[in-house]
């Protein structure tokens, strides 16, 4: 199957495309990516790459771009992986499949269940804790509800971007680093001491069909994984299955948690694969075949099946590759000898 996939950021701010091209060994992918400069572009994963409209743009020049990348490339499906494209993705995947290109994705509905804004709520019906967490939209909000929730606490945007801040300071300039590339709402949040634990799953609606737990060890400053260690936790699987059990959500997802001495707070429900994905490949549970299958209508087999205490170390390497191949993408909006 000739498969397109997105998030081709593979900085040490990682986006989840490679980890995902990583798990689709035997299938052809194509590369959709949002700068030219991103890494994974570069890394000969892709037989072509497109540049696609900033999902900013709206669904029309983002539905004649797949139009017209279907026909030069043929492409049969695609995997989003970007919080910011996601929307439209769902939003308009029956519109998108009359063009001859599956996905397997939640509904609009289930999507939304899980938004950072609606999480305490969900929280409290899955049986677990959420951190006290309040929307502001102006500085003079932030202050106020800072003070309120009390320091440490995180500023985090509604799709991307978290930063654990000390003081009103650090706040505000979380704030506005946030806004000026992500927009608003800002969510503040308290800050929960203890283990952060996280799992990578698949769901094809009805019951999860395998996944991986880690625990993290070292993080970069957003909050990404950097090291971390793979863990055998019966709580974290009883609660994706719960939440699958309660949204019906289907595809990919991530649990974000937080193992305290108060019990098990829920932190965030990613509604995609994150980047570290293809370390759950790496010890034997290759989830983005998973999803493969289910996009061409086939059964998965559950996985479960990986071993405890295997460590995960993200480290930074170089490439070369003529700048010629960069100046052709920022031009023609396409690459194809990657």
């Amino acid at each position: 199957m000739k498969i397109a996939l997105s998030g081709l950021n593979n900085s040490d701010n990682p986006a989840p495309g490679i980890g995902v091209a990583k798990g689709l060994e035997g299938h052809t992918l194509i590369g959709l990516a949002y700068d030219a400069a991103e890494p994974g572009i570069y890394q000969g994963l892709f037989e072509k790459v497109y540049m696609m409209p900033y999902p900013s743009l709206g669904f029309e020049p983002f539905y004649e771009r797949l139009k017209e990348i279907k026909e030069k490339s043929g492409i049969e499906a695609v995997i989003p992986n970007l919080d910011a494209e996601l929307p439209l993705y769902i939003k308009y995947q029956n519109e998108i499949a009359k063009l001859g290109i599956a996905t397997y994705l939640p509904t609009m509905e289930q999507f939304e269940s899980r938004d950072k804004s609606k999480l305490s709520k969900l929280s409290e019906e899955l049986g677990v804790l959420h951190p006290k967490t309040v929307e502001v939209n102006t500085p003079q909000e932030l202050a106020t509800e800072a003070l309120a929730i009390g320091f440490p606490l995180m500023v985090k945007g509604k799709y991307y971007k978290a930063y654990r801040v000390n003081n009103i300071e650090e706040a505000l300039d979380a704030f506005y680093k946030i806004s000026n590339e992500w927009g608003f709402p800002i969510l503040l949040q308290e800050v929960v001491s203890g283990s952060e634990i996280n799992m990578v799953a698949v769901s094809d609606s009805k019951r999860v069909l395998g996944g991986v737990s880690i625990k993290k060890l070292m993080t970069t400053e957003l909050g990404k994984v950097w090291s971390a260690v793979t863990i055998k936790n019966a709580e974290l699987e009883e609660l994706a299955a719960k939440f699958v059990a309660r949204t019906g959500f289907r595809g990919p997802f991530e649990l974000e948690c937080i193992a305290s001495k108060e019990g098990l707070y829920l932190i965030e429900i990613n509604p995609r694969f994150p980047a570290w994905v293809n370390f759950a490949t790496m010890v034997g549970v290759n989830l983005p075949a998973m999803v493969a299958q289910l996009i061409e209508g086939k059964k998965p087999k559950e996985c479960w099946e990986y071993a405890a205490e295997k460590m995960y170390v993200r480290y930074v390497e170089e490439l070369v590759s003529d700048h010629k191949k960069f100046l052709e993408l920022v031009h023609k909006k396409e690459l194809s000898d990657v």
